[in-house]
């Protein structure tokens, strides 16, 4: 048995790693005013964000992490002339649509110690930028959540086919910059970063 204290304690520590380690960290602001602000595309082809997409995130403590994600949002992209470069892309979450791998969590995120969903029943993503970093794109917009605004920057993935387009992103938020500050127990902290992870996929309205 002498490997016992040896297993516990690797154990210990996996339940204790970040999630987000090694993950892209979102560059967070403050909105910029409109004057400064990259004008969006609006005029081009329509692609509504289908049921097929999936918006998800990924909370740690110091014991472990749980997953969860948004099950009801709507929004479109559209692309203009100049291909992903020209795209503008727009999400509607309903908060209360909000779930967790843990039906007591769920509602404990949902309650004023994290999103408010009550009060905050909407958080919106709106782009204003794209660029193409060689790699893939850095996609930045404001992001209202929990009733803060702020412009974010992560890198993405965005694909364009015959009457389709997908956009994926993986990259890490702290949540103390939109205002949600619990911090759990005090020999069991809940970490600052989340992980954010995003799969839309929009087809064209045309015709």
């Amino acid at each position: 048995m002498r490997g016992a204290p040896l297993v516990v304690c690797l154990l210990l520590l996996a339940g204790c790693q970040n999630p987000a380690d090694g993950k892209a960290e979102a560059q967070v602001s403050d909105p910029q005013p409109a004057a400064e602000q990259v004008a969006a595309i609006v005029e081009g082809a329509t692609f509504a964000i289908t049921d097929a997409s999936t918006i998800g995130f990924t909370g740690s403590k110091v014991t472990g992490s749980h997953e969860g994600g948004f099950k009801d949002f709507e929004g479109s992209i559209t692309l203009g002339e100049g291909g992903p470069t020209s795209a503008h892309v727009e999400v509607v979450i309903d908060t209360t649509s909000l779930w967790a791998d843990d039906e007591r969590l769920t509602g404990h995120l949902k309650s004023d110690d994290f999103f408010g969903v009550e009060t905050h029943p909407t958080a919106r993503f709106s782009s204003t930028q794209i660029v193409d970093s060689g790699s893939g794109f850095d996609m930045t917009g404001e992001l209202e959540l929990h009733g803060v605004t702020k412009q974010i920057t992560f890198p993405a993935t965005i694909e364009v086919a015959e009457g389709r387009i997908t956009a994926r992103a993986e990259f890490v938020l702290m949540r103390f910059d939109f205002g949600i500050e619990f911090p759990g127990k005090a020999d069991d902290l809940i970490r600052d970063e989340v992980v954010v992870r995003l799969d839309l996929v929009a087809v064209s309205q045309a015709g």
